[in-house]
């Protein structure tokens, strides 16, 4: 066992030996599958990461607050650095997964907007994803990966994007969209990872949705219609620059895990790089629609 499993297996709440295997895909935190005499958990480890604006004490609220509200897994242990929740059985999406559910995530995402600030508690978050990108930037100041040349351009483009931005009410974003983040059970839609939720508008995620299960122009279309109803021009417009301002955010992201993460299997660069190429696509359909507009 590695330290980290010693550790779980340690924990109070364990009937029996715990059985524990580690769980693969992610690229900040290490979770492991718990096997005890009563069922089977997920052990997430995790500690704060300013540099990402990432707060456990904050995730751990959310989650609990998710699980009373309906969205999430009962959160049944936490101590410094972990927390254990209870496992959903059920098929993890997958961007195929999402591009065929829109209707149904459209709904628990809108019901976990209006839902959720009736249900969180202590000092609020504002996840602002412009904010967010800039601050990448102070941070990548002192990186040396080349891909930080296109800072300055990169920057000037956020701006771009940030005035496409439409005005719309704050709601409580869950921001971390991938389509691993939800678990059909076969009855319901489970949505889990917290750690980056905070109070927002809609757009960040319908636009994060879209951009990382790879929707295209009529999917997109569909996903704002399911969520608003009939959308307008400058709702499209919004969207599809939310769109680029999520796929930059996440490949200004793994620049600064670079700097100061290192996850078994995680290659950081690899994602950036991957994450550029779909910002670069969308930013030049984002720009063409403007250009037609």
């Amino acid at each position: 066992m590695s330290a980290l499993e010693t550790r779980i297996a340690a924990l109070p709440i364990w009937q029996g030996r715990p059985r524990i295997e580690p769980l693969v895909g992610g690229l900040s935190n290490a979770s492991f599958s718990v096997i005890d005499g009563t069922g089977r958990y997920v052990a997430r480890a995790g500690t704060d990461y300013p540099f990402h604006h990432v707060s456990r004490d904050r995730e751990l609220m959310t989650a609990r607050a998710a699980h009373e509200a309906g969205f999430a897994p009962e959160v049944v242990y936490a101590e410094t650095g972990l927390m254990v929740s209870r496992f959903i059985e059920g098929r993890v999406f997958g961007e195929a997964d999402v591009r065929a559910n829109i209707e149904r995530i459209a709904a628990l995402v809108g019901r976990f907007h209006r839902e959720m600030p009736a249900f969180v508690t202590g000092a609020g978050f504002m996840f602002w994803v412009f904010h967010v990108i800039r601050d990448y930037a102070h941070t990548l100041a002192g990186s040396r990966n080349p891909l930080t040349g296109r800072l300055p351009e990169l920057l000037a483009v956020a701006a771009d994007l940030e005035a496409a931005q439409v005005p719309l009410p704050i709601v409580f974003g869950h921001n971390d969209l991938l389509p691993a983040n939800l678990i059909d059970d076969g009855r319901r839609l489970w949505l889990i990872d917290f750690e980056y939720a905070g109070f927002n508008t809609a757009m960040f995620d319908l636009a994060g949705l879209a951009s990382n299960a790879g929707f295209d122009a009529v999917q997109s279309l569909a996903l704002l219609d399911a969520y608003f109803g009939p959308s307008s021009r400058a709702y499209r417009r919004s969207h599809a620059a939310m769109q680029c301002a999520s796929l930059l955010r996440e490949a200004l992201w793994a620049l600064v895990s670079e700097m100061y993460l290192s996850a078994p299997g995680a290659d950081y660069d690899a994602y950036a790089r991957q994450n550029f190429d779909r910002f670069d696509a969308a930013l030049a359909v984002f720009r063409r629609k403007t250009t037609e507009a």
